[in-house]
């Protein structure tokens, strides 16, 4: 399940605790310093676009986070997911990304879905295929290197 994070939501992730009446998974989603970067990154899209990011839910239990990578431009919305470490290859990741494309199918305005994976993160790559992504293109990019460009059509 997905559910739209909050400024609280963030400050809870960022003082290690769980957000609302959630628990955490005994690994971190991420490390301090990438939360905090998706806080600011949350603060920045939702100036001109809602939902920012969304945090995934299993059975109460928060396993990873979505965010919108940047203001959406021309109705596509580019996204970046995570899940905890001791949560992966659990299918948290598909169900997750199923729930967004589902959103975005519903939501006026959304024409499609992007996403960038490393050529290496071949779980993520299935993720994103089992979702309706197909491989658009390669970038690289100046802090992450190579990847692999996706595109979900959604209207």
């Amino acid at each position: 399940m997905i559910v739209e994070t909050t400024g609280e939501d963030y400050a809870a992730l960022l003082s290690g605790c769980a957000p609302r009446t959630f628990e955490l998974a005994d690994t971190p989603i991420a490390p301090i310093e990438v939360l905090q970067m998706l806080a600011d990154l949350a603060v920045r899209v939702s100036a001109s676009f809602s939902p920012a990011s969304w945090l995934i839910v299993e059975e109460n239990e928060v396993t990873g986070m979505c965010s919108v990578t940047r203001p959406p431009a021309g109705g596509v919305v580019d996204i970046g997911y995570g899940i905890a470490p001791s949560r992966q290859n659990r299918g948290i990741a598909q169900r997750a990304v199923g729930d967004i494309v589902q959103w975005a199918r519903s939501t006026p305005g959304v024409d499609a879905l992007t996403a960038d994976t490393s050529p290496a993160n071949l779980p993520s790559q299935r993720v994103l295929a089992r979702n309706g992504f197909c491989r658009v293109g390669e970038r690289v990019d100046e802090e992450d290197g190579p990847l692999i460009s996706w595109r979900c059509p959604t209207a």
